[in-house]
């Protein structure tokens, strides 16, 4: 068991109607027929959305997307139409709240993978291989792959794995020309956020991307590269063979496992609040991975 320790009640917007509570992400639809998201300051750890909020989180992932969807743009149309508070929201959603097109979304994960760790390593270990595609021998944990792979997931409802699925699935489950156009949008964007990550000292390992169709139109959605979505390491630190330092939420999970916790994650008991110095210090590696993605400093 898993899931929400505390489910939020929606906000109630005149003109909006609310479709749908996520991990991060409230959603709604306008009358125009548009989708009205908000991301939250809810943070979530091993298929938990904690009772602790992170202050700021949301505002970041959204003006973090923002700006990737800018360096992206000539590569994949995104769904964002504009960033205008809707009549009668509360002011607590200025700077996290995005209109988009509503999309015919496609129900696949799209991950890519550049370096070796997470559920890949597990399945490399295992096998050689990563969603059935063969890796070469004498890869660890951090390794640089030899080149970047698209590694997909059927998505999951809030409490439960997303499931690594092999391409071959993908094109069964959406047909093959539509795979083609996951693969190959995917594997672009990721190559591209690589090197403006790298040029800023920062290592992207993996991401995840979400897709719909405008019409015939591949469209990128939700939120891309932020890290709640992406494995971002500091290149300086970089050390094939351990785990990597990272900026995201490993110090909510390394509390959540520590004996400080009290709590077991095996049992089907929810996890506790957080301390404030893992809030405080949490919220600050979110703030600097935008600070150094960006090169503008979060205020």
């Amino acid at each position: 068991m898993s899931g929400f320790v505390e489910k939020p009640e929606p906000t109630e917007v005149p003109g909006l109607v609310h479709l749908h509570t996520g991990k991060v992400r409230d959603l709604y639809q306008n009358e125009a027929g548009d989708l009205v998201m908000v991301a939250s300051d809810r943070i979530s750890a091993y298929d938990w959305v904690l009772p602790t909020e992170i202050p700021d989180k949301g505002r970041v992932l959204t003006q973090l997307s923002l700006w990737w969807f800018d360096q992206l743009r000539d590569l994949a149309p995104n769904h964002v139409l504009s960033t205008e508070l809707p009549a009668g929201a509360p002011a607590d959603w200025a700077g996290r709240t995005l209109v988009c097109k509503s999309l015919k979304m496609v129900p696949v994960e799209c991950v890519a993978r550049g370096y070796l760790t997470g559920s890949g390593l597990v399945e490399y270990n295992e096998s050689r291989t990563v969603c059935g595609l063969a890796l070469p021998e004498g890869l660890v944990d951090g390794s640089e792959l030899p080149a970047p792979i698209f590694t997909p997931a059927t998505k999951a409802e809030v409490g439960e794995h997303d499931e690594n699925v092999s391409y071959e699935e993908v094109a069964r489950q959406v047909g093959a020309e539509t795979a083609a156009q996951l693969r190959q949008a995917t594997l672009a964007v990721y190559s591209r956020a690589r090197d403006i990550a790298r040029d800023r000292g920062i290592v992207l390992a993996d991401t995840k991307f979400e897709f719909g169709f405008d019409g015939d139109e591949l469209v990128l959605a939700d939120e891309v590269l932020t890290p709640d979505s992406s494995r971002f390491w500091p290149a300086d630190q970089w050390q094939p063979g351990r785990a990597q330092p990272s900026y995201d939420k490993q110090f909510v999970r390394d509390w959540l496992t520590s004996a400080e916790s009290g709590w077991d994650r095996r049992s089907e008991q929810p996890p506790p609040p957080l301390p404030r110095q893992v809030v405080d210090a949490t919220r600050a590696k979110y703030v600097e991975a935008y600070e150094r993605l960006t090169g503008t400093s979060w205020s």
